[in-house]
Formats: structure tokens, C-alpha cells, sequence
């Protein structure tokens, strides 16, 4: 399975209004989304109709309009979300559950890397369709606050003037993937939940 560009700015789509859900932002509109993730807002905007069309997302129109997801996020897996932008799991054909093609293999019963490959594809949909969008935005919301990372989107509280020491940070760009900071490390992690 490789994820699109595509797939990953959806996905990514989907975690951004789920967090100004949860930080209690009724919408979101296009250009904050494109501005918060620095993706093209042509594709964020086809993404938004594609996911519109299939009932992810709803739109607002007006001065005030933008996005916001259309079903709770307990409600939508990633592995929902994947299959719906880019397809099948496996990572060849002929290991696919839901988008089956023969290979070229003579005899792909007693294939090994077919078998194999059925392996790969049982792992990467076990773990997208156990977790859903409510789960990745938590963890999401608990690391940022962890690091002290600005909360986007979130709803001033009108009148009122609350003094806080908490030293507020942006992103850092990273140069590679430590597996410490993986989903599940984190979702696992002792911190609270949001």
C-alpha cells in the first residue's frame, strides 16, 4: 500500500476539521485548511467535494462558511477513509480483498509472496480500521499540547483575561521518523486524553 498525495491530503483534511471540532470551531474554511496544512487550495477544494459526496464532510456557504465533518468522528475509520481515496490495501493485487487482479505468478495458490503480501495487507487494515478519526485527533491534540504547540483553531473565550505561564511553541519540521513518536507509542502513552 503507498498512500497518494491524494489519500494523505484527505486524511489530513479530515484531522484538521476534527480538531477545530473538538477545540469547538463550527467551520473551517478553505483557506484556513489549505494555510494550516501549506496544501494547494484547488486540491483541498476537489478533496472537500469528493469527501462532501461521500458524507465525511458538509459545507456552510456565506461570509462565515467553510467545512466541517457531516458524521462523528468515533464514526469514520482511516481505513475507510484510504480505501475510499486510494483504493485497495495490498500492496499487489492479487492479495486484495477488495480490488482483486491476477498476477502473473503461474501458480498463485502456493504463491509465497502472495501469501506474504496477504500478511502486509491484514496488518496495515488491522490497524486503519481499528482506529478511527476521534482517535487520531486525540492523540493529535494530546502531543500538541505535550510540546506546548499552539492550538489552531481554537474558539477565543470571550472576556476573558486568563494569565497562563505555559510557553506556547510552533511546529518544528523534523528530519526523520522515530519510532518513539509513532500513533501507537502515543496512543498508549500515560498522558490524559482531551
Amino acid at each position: 500500500m503507498k498512500l497518494t498525495k491524494k489519500g494523505e491530503y484527505a486524511l489530513r483534511t479530515l484531522i484538521q476539521l476534527g480538531i477545530a471540532e473538538r477545540l469547538g470551531r463550527d467551520v473551517v474554511s478553505v483557506s484556513d485548511l489549505s494555510d494550516s496544512e501549506n496544501l494547494p487550495y484547488k486540491f483541498i477544494e476537489n478533496i472537500l467535494q469528493e469527501l462532501r459526496r461521500h458524507g465525511y464532510v458538509e459545507s456552510k456557504r456565506g461570509k462565515e462558511g467553510g467545512a466541517r465533518l457531516a458524521r462523528p468522528m468515533k464514526e469514520i475509520t482511516i481505513g475507510e477513509v484510504v480505501r475510499l481515496i486510494d483504493g485497495r490495501l495490498a500492496p499487489i493485487g492479487c492479495a486484495s480483498e477488495t480490488d482483486y487482479s491476477r498476477c502473473t505468478c503461474p501458480d498463485e495458490t502456493h504463491c509465497g509472496l502472495r501469501m506474504m503480501m496477504i500478511d502486509v495487507r491484514n496488518a496495515i487494515a488491522r490497524i486503519l480500521d481499528k482506529y478511527t478519526l476521534a482517535d487520531v485527533v486525540s492523540v493529535t491534540l494530546r502531543k500538541m499540547e505535550r510540546d506546548g504547540v499552539a492550538m489552531p483553531y481554537a474558539v477565543p473565550e470571550k472576556n476573558l483575561r486568563k494569565k497562563t505561564n505555559a510557553r506556547v511553541t510552533k511546529p518544528k519540521r523534523v528530519k526523520h521518523a522515530d519510532p518513539l513518536d509513532g500513533f501507537l507509542s502515543l496512543l498508549t502513552s500515560s498522558q490524559p486524553q482531551l
